[in-house]
């Protein structure tokens, strides 16, 4: 090999490191670009997380804040916060307890509190099985309504409506002797209420920062208004709502009152529903004994103090 094919072989092989130390260093610096990109994607994906985390939360605290209906449909995107209204058929409800307002005397703000809380969630419960759309509490009374945002029918929504209605009515009679054991109150709690079905307005009404989503209207009215007349323990439906259901429940003869604002007296039913819980109470009674048990609520310990009571008894009146 001549002198001058050593200096280009020199040349070459001198090219050759270069280029592998070139390619040696791209290899390094596209290795921490990958470290630093991989680094930033993490925390990218932390902080999306912590925000898909936050909004989560946020969402399940407003969702006890809406109906459930109406908070998927916010949430969905298939309900916009905006004012807007639409007509619908709706099957109304509204009850309230009977002489509320003498009970809150006879308690203390929180036993008051306490007591009001459990009844709207045991008939909040049912309202949810049923698959009504809670509007509002307005304090102890509830208006619920079928037939928006989703609906099973007319007929449906409605034979729902009345379900719901006696499956409460059938839960106030399941803790009879719970108020006052649990709340120190004088009588049971009963509730009344009243059923309507026509058309309403429903939406979301307000102003651009506060809105209501609720239902307007004649019908809705009337619904209150039957409420009010029913007696403790009963349910009213209207004559456009028995029409609906008559083939699925009992009614007792129609009767007539007269509505503030109508001209003509409204006739309307009440709903006959058998208990099964009467089959859970014992009541004896005789000269010289009353006694009023319910199977659902008696404890143990009760159930022996009641033995022990009576074996005392039996020896002194041998």
């Amino acid at each position: 090999m001549t002198e001058n094919q050593e200096i280009d072989e020199l040349k070459t092989l001198k090219r050759e490191v270069a280029k592998l130390k070139l390619e040696a260093n791209l290899r390094k610096s596209l290795a921490d670009q990958l470290v630093v990109q991989k680094k930033i994607a993490d925390e990218a994906k932390e902080e999306v997380e912590k925000k898909s985390k936050e909004v989560e939360a946020i969402s399940n605290q407003l969702a006890k804040y809406l109906s459930p209906q109406i908070h998927e449909q916010i949430f969905s995107g298939k309900q916009n916060a905006e004012v807007k209204s639409n007509r619908k058929k709706l099957t109304v409800f509204f009850s309230d307890i009977v002489g509320f307002t003498s009970i809150s005397d006879e308690l203390e703000s929180e036993e008051i509190t306490n007591l009001l809380n459990f009844y709207l969630n045991e008939m909040s419960n049912i309202a949810l099985e049923h698959g009504g759309t809670i509007d509002k509490y307005i304090g102890d009374a509830v208006m619920i309504f079928f037939g928006d945002p989703d609906s099973l029918g007319i007929e449906q929504d409605a034979r729902k409506c009345v379900e719901m209605a006696v499956a409460m009515q059938k839960k106030m009679n399941e803790l009879i002797g719970y108020w006052g054991k649990s709340f120190g109150l004088k009588n049971d709690l009963q509730i009344r209420i009243g059923i309507n079905t026509g058309f309403c307005t429903v939406g979301n009404f307000g102003s651009e920062d506060r809105l209501d989503y609720t239902a307007v209207g004649a019908a809705v009215n009337l619904a209150s208004r039957l409420e009010g007349a029913a007696a403790p323990g009963s349910i009213l439906v209207s004559e456009d709502t028995f029409l609906l259901v008559k083939s699925l429940f009992s009614f007792k003869e129609p009767r007539e009152i007269d509505v503030k604002g109508l001209l003509r007296k409204i006739k309307f039913y009440e709903v006959e529903f058998t208990d099964p819980v009467k089959e859970n109470n014992l009541n004896l009674s005789g000269g010289g004994f009353e006694i009023n048990i319910n199977k659902n609520l008696i404890t143990e310990a009760e159930l022996n103090e009641i033995k022990s009571a009576l074996k005392g008894l039996e020896s002194s009146v041998k």
